[in-house]
């Protein structure tokens, strides 16, 4: 008979679980094929179910992860989605503890510190292509609606990304005057306004193009130049510059 472990804080196993002192062969044979396999042909040797699996073999040490794997897909639709999606609603999920929660959320922090890294004091207008995915990295798996102002210096070079206010599945609060002071505060000339659609569709509401004429107002009245307010959707995202708005 298998021994009855104790639960622990940080395990995810549920409550009165049996779990074997010693992974079974058939699992360990399992995780080093996918480790191997990994490590010859890189994430594109992998389906999304078996990339996650290799996340949750650290958070999850001694059981088949295999299922898990495939209710967070289920749950969630893909990896982006599961890797971005919020604590509490992964939480929701049978299996998931706080090893898995902390273990996806290092992951999704890892990958936007990268992304930023390739931004972050390079000329914008020379790395738009890399700012695009850096937005759509960081916010276009977001349930809720996120607004962030990204502040640039006298020669377009990205100074500061900073999330100004988190809102609901389709409003967000944004103040002008809050906007323009931290600009002024930075001593940036330039700004971008972005923010994302949990929607997936990235078109422009009516409140979106009335709050971004009012902070080109302000902003305008003290010598910053606003560039340009990206929409991020699910898979595309709008730019008001291009589309004529600005």
């Amino acid at each position: 008979m298998l021994p009855l472990l104790p639960v622990c804080e940080d395990e995810d196993e549920a409550v009165q679980a049996t779990l074997p002192a010693k992974l079974p062969s058939y699992i360990a044979d399992h995780r080093k094929r996918l480790r191997d396999r990994f490590m010859t042909g890189g994430a594109a040797a992998l389906p999304d179910y078996e990339l996650l699996e290799l996340l949750l073999f650290r958070a999850i040490p001694r059981m088949d992860v295999k299922p898990l794997a495939r209710l967070l897909l289920d749950t969630f639709g893909d990896f982006n989605r599961v890797i971005s999606a919020a604590p509490q609603r992964l939480r929701m999920v049978k299996g998931v503890g706080e090893a898995v929660v902390q273990e996806l959320k290092i992951v999704e922090a890892a990958a936007g510190r990268l992304m930023r890294a390739k931004v972050l004091n390079m000329p914008v207008l020379s790395s738009w292509n890399a700012l695009l995915d850096y937005c759509q990295t960081v916010m276009a798996h977001r349930e809720t609606e996120q607004f962030r102002i990204l502040f640039l210096d006298r020669k377009n070079v990205l100074i500061a990304d900073e999330e100004q206010a988190k809102g609901t599945v389709d409003h967000v609060p944004v103040y002008p005057r809050e906007v323009v002071k931290r600009a002024l505060e930075l001593n940036a000339s330039a700004i971008i306004l972005v923010h994302n659609h949990p929607s997936g569709d990235p078109t422009p509401s009516d409140a979106d193009i009335s709050m971004t004429m009012q902070v080109q107002d302000a902003a305008q009245v003290l010598g910053i130049v606003l560039h340009d307010h990206l929409i991020i959707g699910k898979s595309r995202e709008l730019s008001f510059k291009a589309q004529g708005y600005l």
